[in-house]
């Protein structure tokens, strides 16, 4: 009975966002609301102490996990207000015209910088889009764009999924991106074969193509590694995808892929040197303020870090302080590079603050969910709800738990449709269970973001964007049972690579 009643949230999203059909706006305050009666009533858990894991979530989701969001859904608006956007676009397509190297570029390289920048659809929607426009059949199109922006979803929006679960658990960020992209890394290398295999209908079309594949491939998986390792979670997807797209520009042009099998008849526009360097400006800066203010430059890091205001929040048994810190986080960083270019393109203050404005109308129901998501698994950690919940989880699948663990982090991306919010729901259960037997909590944590990836591609919410963004209603269901093929493999192979790694790491 207390299990059932520690699980009543999720059990509520899983029934109301799965079945009910109900928006999750709604949704999540709801679990919020349950997730607090429980507290109360079953877990005899004091009001005030309630009030204040909610209160301590509440600040999490406004700073930084909001912050960073807003900031980088303006960026992006700001790139379309200016028109930047429109001359990557003519960029990307001067490539190639062969249809197998357009989709590597424009689906996994562009859509990975996308996903690393703005995350929430944007890196399915455009892409796809895209696709479509120069001449791709719209089911394919979508179907490639879905597995291309399965593996970048944990460090989506400059890694928010990744940061959010280490700030949620205390785990160092630099230990658990390390574990999520070793997790990943043969995901990495198949995501890309697999989205020639789709384009060309099957494993054929692969002939031509292969070399530059598995180098698209690899241009994902090495650079995150080490990235991930070395600098952390923010600027793992984004900076490997502009090695990615390098990677292909380069090959491309050495070796002139042409095929008349998959030739497309396209006449992209030729876009000047300067033209391509202005538009690119605001993720030019992007990247450099992120990667100038990392832990590898310690003299600008640190002192950053130092301007910061500790809070005591939670009033409960086990509190500690809730730091807000000021300059040196993300958010900050994106909005910075995003007036600056904004400026040098001719955008006028009053212009950029109407388009921020729009951004976060246009994000409202997101900033509910978010902060409806996060005080509910708040109230669930500090209540000892989390715990009952990865100790039941235990006892039914002993030291076969690790085999499972990706499972829950997918299913928590297939409710919500966000990497952040299913490390949230589930990432202290990970931990809660890790330590149950005796496995590393971080290598656990892990398997919950890395099973995001999986989750991301079947959700009803990323196939509802890709419908929408190309007007193919209808055909969700269609989409739905294509994609399923590649979610199961791809769980398995996760479920595996946890499992046995989980063995050697201790």
């Amino acid at each position: 009975m207390v299990f059932f009643l520690a699980v009543s949230p999720i059990l509520w999203l899983i029934i109301s966002l799965g079945f009910l059909k109900m928006q999750s706006y709604k949704a999540c305050p709801a679990a919020l609301l349950i997730a607090f009666a429980v507290a109360l009533f079953s877990y005899d858990m004091p009001g005030s102490a309630a009030a204040t894991a909610a209160l301590e979530g509440i600040a999490l989701a406004c700073w930084p996990i909001l912050l960073v969001i807003i900031a980088a859904i303006f960026t992006y608006n700001l790139a379309i207000h200016t028109k930047s956007m429109d001359i990557i676009k003519h960029m990307l397509t001067t490539v190639s015209k062969d249809r197998r190297v357009l989709v590597l570029l424009i689906g996994w390289g562009f859509g990975a910088f996308m996903e690393g920048m703005a995350g929430f659809g944007t890196a399915i929607a455009i892409p796809a889009s895209m696709l479509v426009a120069l001449g791709f059949n719209p089911i394919r199109a979508i179907l490639v764009c879905l597995i291309a922006n399965s593996v970048p979803t944990t460090y989506g929006s400059i890694g928010i999924p990744a940061s959010t679960l280490a700030n949620l658990t205390g785990l160092n960020p630099l230990l658990l991106a390390k574990y999520i992209s070793l997790q990943l890394l043969p995901l990495n290398i198949l995501c890309p074969f697999l989205m020639v295999i789709v384009t060309g209908g099957s494993i054929k079309a692969l002939k031509g193509v292969f070399m530059l594949t598995l180098l698209s491939g690899l241009g994902l998986a090495i650079p995150e590694l080490i990235i991930a390792s070395f600098i952390g979670p923010e600027l793992a997807v984004m900076a490997a995808s502009v090695i990615i797209m390098g990677i292909i520009i380069l090959y491309s042009k050495i070796f002139s892929l042409t095929s008349t099998e998959y030739h497309l008849d396209i006449h992209p526009a030729h876009v000047p040197l300067k033209g391509g360097l202005l538009a690119c400006l605001p993720f030019i800066l992007i990247f450099v303020f992120l990667l100038a203010t990392s832990k590898l430059f310690p003299f600008i890091n640190e002192p950053l870090n130092m301007i910061k205001t500790a809070v005591l929040i939670y009033s409960g048994p086990g509190a500690v302080p809730y730091t807000f810190v000021w300059i040196a986080t993300p958010g900050i960083l994106i909005l910075l590079a995003a007036f600056i270019s904004g400026k040098v393109q001719s955008s006028s203050f009053t212009e950029m603050c109407i388009v921020l404005g729009h951004t976060v109308v246009g994000l409202r129901n997101t900033i509910i969910t978010i902060i409806a998501v996060i005080a509910t698994a708040k109230v669930m950690g500090y209540s000892g709800m989390t715990s009952d919940i990865a100790r039941t989880a235990v006892d039914a699948t002993g030291p076969m738990y690790p085999a499972i663990a990706p499972l829950i982090g997918s299913v928590g991306t297939f409710i919500t449709g966000s990497g952040t919010s299913s490390n949230v729901l589930f990432g202290n259960l990970q931990i809660n269970a890790a330590t149950a037997i005796g496995a590393n909590p971080a290598w656990l944590a892990a398997a919950n973001s890395a099973g995001t990836c999986a989750g991301k591609m079947i959700s009803p919410q990323s196939i509802a964007i890709a419908v929408g963004a190309i007007s193919l209603k209808g055909r969700d269901n269609e989409i739905l049972k294509a994609i399923v093929k590649v979610y199961i493999p791809f769980i398995i192979i996760l479920g595996c690579i946890v499992y046995f790694g989980q063995l050697c790491i201790r």
